[in-house]
């Protein structure tokens, strides 16, 4: 499945909906009408702006568990992305935090949503939750056993974590594909706000290949015009905020500003294409 097909455009623009706490985490408020309204008038704000598609976590659930999310959790999000495919017609994924992407999976495949984001599909990494091992093996089968047809971007180096030794970044990205199966790729800073480097970037997309690179975090109307030159797409969600603070709603103002940035940058990648030889198109698919 390509990109364009999947997201009814060559370069997607993600936007996150970042769930108030839901049931079981330490600052859930005990009414889920609440976490949905929220959900849904963010939704709405973000495709409003332009944004090609959503992804849905649970962003405010923190400490997060490094593995499995209470089953509450599993029911309040398959609910909320269900009401959500009622409000926009754009893709919708799941990232269920810190890397549960047995639970992505299994609700995306139920409520019909088109993709995941696991934060670590392959190798190990230090964090706050302790260390976290890949999940590709269980995961790539349990997409089988479901008969699924969910596609999997998988971050590369994950923000908020130190990998156990020194990898390189061309054979994490290698592996994470032709191992793992990852059907994209995420590059992301160090941290939540913090976007990659270009060079960091321009390595991840040369060793991707023909595999779609999405930036995961820190982008802005400022940085996105020159990141998205070596990315495919973007995945956007701090800087859209009011104030740019990541506890507050969705300004669609922001989100205006950044689609302008975005489709400028693009159409100056799009000349320096066009001026260049023949380059393979890209595939989001397994």
């Amino acid at each position: 499945m390509s990109v364009t097909t999947l997201f009814k455009t060559s370069v997607p623009a993600l936007g996150v909906v970042h769930l108030l706490p839901l049931p079981t985490s330490p600052r859930w408020q005990g009414n889920l009408q609440i976490v949905i309204d929220r959900a849904e008038q963010e939704a709405t704000a973000l495709v409003s702006g332009g944004i090609s598609g959503l992804i849905v976590e649970n962003f405010f659930d923190a400490p997060f568990p490094k593995d499995r999310v209470d089953p509450a959790v599993v029911s309040a999000m398959s609910l909320i992305v269900h009401r959500l495919q009622q409000l926009v017609t754009v893709p919708i994924g799941i990232n269920v935090l810190r890397n549960d992407a047995r639970s992505a999976l299994a609700i995306a495949t139920c409520v019909g949503a088109q993709f995941i984001r696991v934060n670590v599909l392959t190798g190990v990494m230090a964090t706050d939750q302790g260390l976290i091992e890949g999940c590709a093996y269980d995961l790539l089968r349990y997409r089988r056993e479901l008969g699924s047809d969910v596609q999997i971007l998988a971050d590369v180096l994950v923000k908020h974590a130190r990998p156990l030794g020194s990898p390189n970044l061309t054979t994490a990205v290698q592996e994470t594909i032709e191992r793992g199966l990852a059907d994209g790729i995420i590059l992301s800073g160090w941290a939540t706000g913090s976007p990659p480097s270009l060079e960091d970037l321009e390595l991840a997309k040369a060793a991707a290949k023909q595999t779609p690179v999405f930036i995961g975090s820190g982008a802005d109307w400022e940085n996105i015009g020159k990141l998205i030159q070596a990315a495919d797409g973007v995945i956007v969600a701090s800087s859209l905020k009011r104030k740019g603070d990541v506890n507050q709603p969705i300004d669609p103002t922001r989100v205006g500003h950044f689609m302008e940035a975005l489709e400028a940058g693009i159409e100056a990648r799009n000349t320096v294409i066009a001026s260049t030889p023949e380059r393979s198109v890209l595939s989001l698919g397994h």
